[in-house]
């Protein structure tokens, strides 16, 4: 048994039986067959002190029974590497999110990536890789005289190392990404078409300005490499590809490069190709932040009644605690090479986001998509930047800004220009601490270990559905299980009560409440937003082909679809 905190219950228990098995299969700690963690108690202790050990020792106790009192009740929820390998003897990072070196266009760098990528998930990062740094295929190879293999049979082998890397929290997820004027474009919009293929793999291709408004004005689009165009085509052909292959296979999604590089508070010493797995986290080559997100549910009091209402006072306390968490984080943290420990080193780069939101509106009585709940996300993520960034500051005044910092250039950054003066007073006299701060995740796993609250943005998937579960032998089960605030609510007014109209799932929304939500938060975050449209099957084509064109006009950073189809599945099932 770890050492107990004063004051602390250690018997705290789960809502539902799911969050039990979900902690006892992913965040338990056991050494072989004995048990360290009996209970999330145990957890919550262990992981409160592997992340106060780096505080100067006069400051451990204290720190310690502040990052305890931020996690007990699933109010502040760190990301799953933290939860399953902080102050454990694990060989495993603390980060969720990576983005792999630049692939140089060789054997050999293809092949160093990959070994790279192996040791990344091996110690359970989620990567991402640009593969528009590689010659088109069929391309001619100096010094070998053959046709080169290309991005896609890259690819292929970085797939292959996934599914060679086992991990004991799950296989590795990965993102692809390619340039939208990459000659081999067409064959990367289309390259999971058959089942099976390339399944490790999300894709997103880098959607420029320039490609929009060859759209817009209907002109012929040049795909090059190496400043030579090697044939073009309608931009609109490039466009009508995309849209048709994530109507009948959900993917690719779109990520609005420029954009995310304007807006990239590190915009004047890097440049950014790709993100992470889940697309919430844009970075640098080499590049990596661990991740926690705020459950708004815990945060309501007086739920479902006309004085319900979000405590502001709390969610910035938790916010400045998540933030020193997240730097603590990155000193105790292990890394899979010296490039991933130097970058993350130099701008300390964090992830802190919520989760809940839906449910978090239902227990406000307002329904998710309308004006009331896009202004409502939109402030509640202002609160969140603004203390968030406050903290960063006082964090300097502290321990030093982070080592990249220029102040000249980062303070006339967008993301600082908008924050309230007094926060931008605290930055200009202290520096910061971390050069970016936000972002949210999908937070799949720890929204279940927290009650089945609603999964971070997203809405309410069903009140109640069956879950596919994967064993930790590799069998399958399915499982029933309710939403959080629907289940909150028949506690309250019993099992025959009716829903209040606020309880809305993810199907009842029209695509563009869906945007319009991701859009309203993205104005006050960071790094990107994990976020996916949901699509009725039925949904036409016609109905459905201006989906990215909406979220590139909302202002968002990027965009993924799902429209239940043959090729993908699906984990969840309505009842």
């Amino acid at each position: 048994m770890l050492q107990q905190i004063d004051g602390f219950s250690a018997n705290a228990e789960f809502e539902v039986p799911i969050s039990r098995s979900i902690w006892a299969q992913k965040y338990q700690y056991r050494v072989r067959e004995q048990e360290i963690d009996l209970n999330i108690s145990d957890t919550w202790i262990r992981v409160a002190h592997g992340l106060a050990s780096c505080e100067a020792p006069e400051l451990r106790a204290d720190t310690t029974e502040r990052f305890l009192n931020a996690m007990e009740g699933f109010k502040l929820l760190p990301a799953g590497r933290i939860l399953a390998g902080c102050g454990t003897k694990r060989d495993i990072t603390l980060s969720n999110t990576f983005v792999m070196q630049t692939i140089e266009d060789s054997v050999e760098s293809i092949m160093d990536t990959a070994k790279q990528a192996a040791l990344t998930m091996k110690m359970g990062g989620g990567l991402g890789y640009d593969f528009s740094t590689i010659r088109p295929k069929g391309s001619y190879v100096s010094g070998l005289d053959c046709p080169a293999a290309g991005p896609i049979a890259a690819m292929e082998i970085f797939d292959a190392v996934c599914n060679m890397v086992v991990q004991g929290m799950g296989r590795g997820a990965m993102m692809a990404t390619l340039r939208d004027d990459h000659p081999d474009i067409e064959d990367f919009i289309t390259a999971k078409s058959q089942p099976g293929k390339l399944r490790n793999f999300n894709m997103s291709v880098m959607v420029s300005d320039a490609l929009m408004k060859a759209v817009d004005a209907d002109d012929m689009w040049h795909l090059t490499w190496e400043g030579e165009i090697v044939r073009s085509l309608p931009a609109r052909d490039i466009w009508h590809k995309i849209m048709q292959r994530t109507y009948e296979a959900a993917e690719p999604g779109v990520l609005f490069i420029d954009r995310i590089n304007q807006k990239n508070p590190m915009n004047y010493c890097e440049t950014i190709t790709s993100t992470n797995s889940c697309a919430e986290q844009p970075l640098p080559p080499n590049g990596t932040c661990p991740l926690a997100s705020i459950n708004l549910s815990k945060l309501v009091i007086d739920p479902f009644s006309p004085a319900a209402r979000l405590d502001f006072d709390a969610l910035q306390d938790i916010t400045a605690t998540a933030v020193r968490m997240l730097d603590n984080t990155l000193d105790v943290s292990r890394f899979a090479n010296e490039a991933q420990k130097n970058e993350a080193m130099a701008k300390r780069r964090v992830g802190l986001g919520v989760t809940a939101v839906a449910d978090t509106l239902i227990m406000l009585g307002v329904t998710y998509g309308s004006n009331d709940a896009i202004a409502m996300v939109e402030n509640w993520m202002r609160v969140v930047q603004n203390a968030a960034y406050a903290a960063s500051a006082d964090l300097a005044a502290e321990r030093g800004s982070f080592p990249a910092f220029d102040a000249a250039q980062h303070l006339t950054q967008p993301a600082i220009l908008q924050l309230e003066p007094d926060v931008r007073a605290k930055i200009a006299a202290h520096g910061l601490r971390n050069a970016a701060l936000t972002s949210i995740a999908p937070t799949g796993t720890i929204s279940m270990l927290a009650g089945n609250v609603s999964s971070g943005i997203e809405p309410v998937f069903a009140t109640s559905y069956t879950r596919l579960i994967t064993n930790a032998d590799g069998t399958k089960r399915t499982e029933r299980v309710d939403d959080y605030a629907v289940s909150q609510y028949y506690q309250e007014f019993g099992q025959d009560a009716s829903l209040p109209e606020a309880c809305i799932t993810a199907m009842d929304l029209d695509p563009r409440a869906h945007v319009a939500m991701q859009a309203a938060a993205q104005k006050w975050v960071d790094g990107g937003i994990s976020k996916t449209v949901n699509c009725p099957v039925d949904m036409s084509f016609e109905a459905f082909k201006d989906i990215y064109r909406f979220a590139f006009d909302a202002g968002c950073k990027g965009c993924t679809t799902f429209r239940p189809n043959a090729t993908t599945g699906s984990i969840l099932t309505a009842t």
